[in-house]
């Protein structure tokens, strides 16, 4: 039996900084008990953050080698490279055209994508389609990389204690057997782009002392986005896609979901009447790693701990800022 030309995930990598941020600094710096709610509420209990002099580059690079190493691929047989991030290297040029350059993937195309947390999702169902229109994309690299402690507010304490720094990559392949993407859906609530993110630095707003000196370069949680949304709209976003696709959700055997808030994750679970055992979380060592930390829960879960088998059927759920979501539906 003959199957489309598809994209399938054939090995993956992920790199965060060296340094460990245990939530027993922020007691000291906010002068106050914040370890005890960051473990009962969120399951947070250390994150990574860079160093002053740290390129978000050099994460890539090391999670996309990881990857590489893992799938048995040169440099010169990556065809694309795809970066999603919201905290890139330059403004301009693309932070995927300095990696390319430090890998030396003579052969790729590249690109950055920014659709905030929903990074890395997005950039998946990029790819993917990508290598199913196009046959001279054979191996595709899509990343998703974040270094949020760039731009934290060490005196906020909605968001300074949640955020954290790291690549997670993964390598696509075109295949014919029947597996990679099954599905795949994007969406986006726009009304909600006001009320969380990083509102200087660009054309509206251009760095000046006085957005410094107001604080307005750093990440800002404006207004309070309502708690149900995301458990809704992945509920919604990944029933939809099983329906498609003519499966029951309880068919599939692991679900890769945003890493903010591990009750969010329950309660989709719950939603879907799945074991929760099924989303394997990442949050506890790691912090939230925005566009990175759906790559890096994967590859925590393929390369550490085994638990990915050919055949799988697997979700990536992605979300962030904008509000902007992302799902897709995978067979391994």
């Amino acid at each position: 039996m003959s199957h489309k030309r598809n994209a399938k995930i054939i090995a993956s990598g992920m790199a965060v900084p060296d340094k460990v941020v245990p939530n027993q600094y922020f007691n000291e710096l906010l002068g106050e008990d914040v370890d005890t709610w960051l473990r009962e509420n969120v399951q947070i209990y250390n994150r990574r953050w860079a160093e002053a002099g740290d390129a978000i580059s050099d994460l890539i690079v090391e999670a996309c080698q990881q990857a590489m190493q893992n799938a048995g691929l040169a440099p010169e047989e990556i065809d694309l490279l795809i970066v999603a991030t919201d905290t890139p290297e330059f403004v301009s040029p693309s932070t995927a055209s300095v990696v390319q350059d430090k890998m030396q993937l003579t052969q790729a195309g590249t690109f950055d994508l920014n659709t905030a947390c929903a990074g890395f999702g997005t950039a998946l169902d990029t790819a993917s389609k990508f290598i199913q229109a196009d046959e001279q994309y054979k191996h595709v690299l899509v990343v998703g990389a974040y270094m949020m402690s760039k731009y934290l507010n060490l005196e906020d304490k909605k968001t300074v204690t949640l955020f954290a720094d790291g690549a997670g990559a993964v390598v696509l392949k075109a295949t014919e057997d029947g597996s990679g993407m099954l599905q795949s859906k994007l969406k986006t609530r726009g009304e909600f782009n006001a009320w969380m993110g990083i509102y200087s630095g660009g054309s509206k707003t251009p760095l000046s002392q006085e957005v410094l000196d107001e604080k307005t370069d750093k990440l800002q949680f404006v207004k309070r986005i309502p708690t149900e949304i995301n458990p809704e709209v992945w509920t919604a976003m990944i029933t939809e896609l099983c329906e498609k696709e003519g499966i029951s959700v309880s068919e599939v055997d692991h679900f890769f979901f945003t890493q903010i808030n591990i009750n969010t994750i329950f309660q989709t679970m719950d939603n879907l009447g799945v074991d929760r055992k099924k989303a394997p979380t990442i949050m506890h060592e790691y912090g939230y790693t925005g566009s990175a930390c759906i790559p890096m829960a994967y590859a925590v879960a393929e390369n550490e701990e085994n638990r990915i088998k050919d055949g799988d059927l697997m979700i990536f759920m992605g979300s962030g800022g904008g509000l902007a979501f992302a799902c897709s539906l995978f067979r391994k």
